[in-house]
């Protein structure tokens, strides 16, 4: 490894003196602007110019969508700059909220950064001393090290799995096909989202976001070497090193900063936040039509409340493989029929879709000859690898063939046969083969640098697809879609989970903290596969705790691929079926606040759930790891998580002085600060509600089954 060192800082002449740049002793340069008040961007740029030139995650305009080309990383576009104080002499840019030390200059020293608070002093982040910035020749690596503390705390980084503090671990951001992955200790999953979270041993709070598509490695604690001290790395695989620091006093601050840096978070449908069920056991039998004829004729007469119904991709499958916007007639005779006895018993309906074609699927020539694969670099071969039982080639979605086939296939075989959304699916694009690339919407991009891209693209064409399919019709309902895969921006446009777990009561336990990092991390419409998608059949306790702990996350989906084709639904287990109903109808009755919550995550850039630290950061006992998470601002939801438990210890934090938290069905009252016991019988979720609280909930209409859209019946006060 190469450390890169200057020969001095230079700053940009005019009034503002907003950009400093270090002209490197190796050729090309270092530079930091100031973007707002609270954040400022590094870029190291080679003499031989960006490997990656363009970028589709950053989106500081919101009223606006990235170029489908991209965005020219070289920009600073979008960006209402601050003006700089300098001193020393020109060694510190300063605004009210953020300094930053220019360190390195004499040819020896290696270039460093420090970043502190321009009035107390006190350090957000500080580059490693001995050498912060180095390259690998031989394979393209780029290195930032950053001055590691012990006491520090680290959290983001998307899906990821154990407790929330990831200090200690080394992890990768590179999405990939996770079935049954380890829930605490497993890595990497689906996303690729190198944004990093610290809260310092002060209490500040600083984000990292490092904008790139190649994968990224974060030692966090992992490395040491005996001539740098303490430190944590970055390290990215043949990219740039482009990154964003932004601060603040609580974790608040800082997400809403980052997801505002990228696009901000998509608005859903009200129909959307209702419990919803997929079960690839249903699509996936020869009676597929007859059995989903009876789900719901079984919903309605149990007067389960569920507000849509998401095909898995039997509907395409014919025997283990799947091939992408078709029907197999034998078990579907008549979807039309079928979708509209859906939307008749007030289900909305998504269906998986894949974006890989099988090389004996239908239109497999065709796109092959337009160029619609991602191809070996310069033969016009598609790549064709294993997939689903079978061989294929993934869509290259930087051509405007794939995209313009994609959006033709979706309108014809899922919009127009009745069928709402598409749910984008298997598009983590694990694609082989050394010499793959991209089209690069005109400039061509090694796979390895466009992997995560394709999943944002492929997002994108789905969501606009049905915008304009929902235009054509005149319908002004929002449009929303699902995605497993992809890196910041994704949630522009939509929905995602933590994908296919296991059931078991370690998934039970462990998920609750990856939707968690998944929120802080800037994904706020976020669930799990309730009872576990991969594995044994839940038994009915656990089956019924899961229901509970996952009845208040944003995205509630019941979803499972089970051997024999068993599948989790609402009545598997009898002796539980009603216990089940009434946490799906606990939902419903705090959807008018739940939807609150969404209203804020879109408008605020605010979690919908949360870790209790984000709402009480100045309470060090909930840094401690807990099953325990906000929904908003008001509601602490305490899941049961382990087998057997009929009580459970629950923190309530600290309130101003004075009040206190409440049980949110008794009003029992409960000290804050303070841990205590709690009943939890197999039929109950704790759940408390801090005081000053103001509970918007519904009730359905005379004899009816809850629905999403329920009017508010009263606004209960705490």
């Amino acid at each position: 490894m190469t450390p890169i060192s200057t020969s001095g800082w230079q700053l940009t002449p005019g009034e503002e003196q907003a950009d400093a740049v270090a002209t490197l002793n190796g050729g090309g340069q270092l530079q930091m602007s100031f973007l707002s008040p609270s954040m400022a961007r590094v870029t190291w740029k080679p003499a031989t110019g960006f490997r990656e030139p363009r970028t589709w995650s950053v989106c500081p305009d919101l009223s606006k969508d990235v170029p489908l080309g991209g965005r020219a990383r070289d920009t600073l576009e979008g960006f209402a700059r601050p003006a700089l104080q300098v001193d020393a002499p020109g060694k510190v840019l300063k605004t009210e909220q953020l300094a930053v030390r220019l360190m390195g200059g004499n040819g020896q020293q290696p270039v460093r950064l420090e970043w502190f608070a321009p009035g107390s002093g006190l350090h957000y982040q500080s580059d490693r001393v001995t050498s912060a910035y180095l390259s690998e020749r031989r394979t393209g690596l780029v290195r930032h090290c950053v001055v590691r503390d012990h006491r520090e705390h680290y959290y983001g980084l998307g899906d990821k799995t154990g407790p929330l503090n990831l200090h200690g671990r080394r992890l990768r951001c590179m999405g990939q096909d996770s079935i049954g992955y380890d829930p605490q200790h497993g890595d990497p999953l689906y996303k690729h989202w190198p944004f990093l979270m610290t809260r310092t041993v002060d209490g500040l709070w600083t984000g990292i976001y490092y904008d790139t598509l190649s994968a990224c490695t974060f030692d966090l604690g992992c490395e040491h070497d005996n001539y740098h001290g303490f430190f944590r790395t970055t390290e990215i695989d043949d990219g740039d090193l482009d990154y964003y620091l932004m601060v603040g006093k609580t974790p608040a601050e800082v997400v809403a900063q980052f997801v505002a840096l990228v696009g901000g978070t998509h608005l859903p449908p009200r129909w959307s936040l209702g419990f919803a069920q997929t079960a690839m056991g249903l699509a996936d039998s020869p009676d597929a039509q007859q059995q989903l004829d009876r789900f719901i004729d079984e919903c309605v007469s149990r007067q389960v409340p569920i507000s849509s119904f998401h095909y898995g991709s039997g509907y395409s499958s014919r025997g283990k493989q799947r091939y992408v916007f078709t029907w197999n007639r034998s078990k579907f005779p008549d979807p039309e029929k079928v979708n509209a006895k859906f939307q008749a018993a007030g289900m909305r309906l998504v269906a998986n879709i894949k974006p890989c074609l099988l090389d004996d699927h239908p239109a497999y020539a065709m796109l092959a000859a337009q160029h619609a694969f991602i191809e070996h670099e310069g033969t016009g071969q598609p790549v064709v690898e294993p997939y689903w039982d079978g061989q294929g080639s993934h869509l290259d979605f930087s051509r405007q063939s794939a995209v313009d086939w994609w959006k033709s296939q979706l309108q014809a075989q899922i919009l127009d046969k009745g069928i709402d959304v598409g749910w984008n699916d298997n598009n983590e694009y694990a694609i082989q083969a050394e010499d793959a690339f991209s089209a690069g919407w005109g400039q061509t991009m090694p796979m390895h640098r466009s992997r995560p891209l394709h999943a944002l693209l492929m997002t994108r064409a789905t969501f606009e697809a049905q915008q304009e399919h929902a235009a054509g019709r005149g319908d002004t309902e929002a449009v929303f879609t699902v995605t497993r895969a992809g890196p910041p921006g994704l949630q522009r446009y939509a929905q995602t989970w933590s994908g296919d777990n296991t059931t078991s009561w370690a998934s039970l336990k462990w998920n609750i903290r990856t939707g968690l990092q998944m929120s802080l991390s800037g994904m706020f419409n976020i669930g799990h596969d309730v009872g576990g998608f991969f594995g044994p059949i839940p038994d009915p306790e656990m089956f019924l705790r899961w229901v509970q702990a996952c009845s208040l996350n944003p995205r509630m989906v019941m979803n499972s691929w089970k051997e024999g084709n068993v599948s989790n639904l609402p009545w598997m287990h009898a002796e539980v079926a009603e216990q089940v109903k009434q946490a799906i109808e606990l939902r419903y009755r705090l959807l008018p606040y739940m939807w609150q919550c969404f209203e804020q995550a879109c408008a605020a850039h605010t979690p919908i759930i949360r870790p209790t630290f984000y709402n009480f950061p100045d309470d060090e006992v909930c840094l401690q790891d807990s099953d325990d998470f906000m929904l908003g601002a008001e509601l602490l939801v305490a899941p049961v998580v382990e087998a057997g438990a009929i009580k459970r210890t629950v923190y309530l934090p600290q309130l101003p002085a004075g009040q206190r938290w409440f049980d949110f069905y008794t009003r029992q009252a409960y000290a804050a600060g303070q841990s205590h016991v709690v009943d939890a019988p197999l039929a109950h979720l704790p759940l408390f509600v801090r005081q000053g609280a103001q509970i918007a909930v519904a009730s359905p209409r005379s004899g009816q089954t809850p629905r999403y859209d329920d009017p508010v019946s009263e606004v209960l006060k705490f």
